[in-house]
């Protein structure tokens, strides 16, 4: 009877550890985020991706997570360099459910593309197992630097998109 009762407690013993492994082990995998993105040259300076906006390789991103009470950075990354496509990728440790997360437009390599868009000057990433999104993947909106000045081909390529009050960036080019 002796030899029953220590296989059983093995056994039960087995079955705990296991749980605490699986729900531990688990745990940390979902720590771990990468989290993807864009950077593109707005050629028609609207500050949104057009079908004539282009990558920008070699562009620099950074992330910088910071605490929503207290303001201080609670993770902040070296900064990133986009590949030839424009993207790029940034791999995370940790859980900042207390914290808001932005990867952030550094510079440009192109001197006729290097004015940060207003509105895509930053992108907000959530960087937590404990919001409902599945996966260690985090995908950031595209961020652009706007062009110099805007391609001629711009005017056609807004009137396709359904914009006609263009006169503050087309001047009288515009529809």
């Amino acid at each position: 009877m002796t030899k029953a009762s220590l296989i059983i407690l093995v056994s039960l013993a087995l079955c705990i550890l296991s749980s605490l492994n699986l729900a531990y082990g688990a745990a940390s995998d979902q720590n771990k985020f990468t989290v993807v993105g864009l950077v593109y040259c707005d050629t028609c300076r609207v500050e949104f991706q057009t079908s004539i906006s282009e990558p920008i390789s070699g562009a620099t991103v950074k992330l910088e997570c910071r605490n929503r009470t207290s303001e201080k950075i609670t993770f902040q990354s070296p900064e990133i360099t986009t590949d030839a496509a424009g993207s790029y990728k940034i791999e995370v440790t940790g859980d900042y459910e207390d914290s808001d997360c932005d990867v952030n437009l550094m510079k440009s390599p192109r001197a006729d593309c290097n004015d940060p868009t207003e509105a895509w000057r930053k992108a907000r990433v959530e960087l937590t197992a404990l919001d409902g999104v599945t996966g260690p993947i985090r995908f950031a909106n595209n961020l652009g630097f706007k062009k110099k000045e805007a391609l001629p081909g711009c005017k056609k390529v807004l009137t396709d998109m359904g914009y006609y009050e263009l006169k503050d960036e087309l001047g009288s080019e515009a529809v």
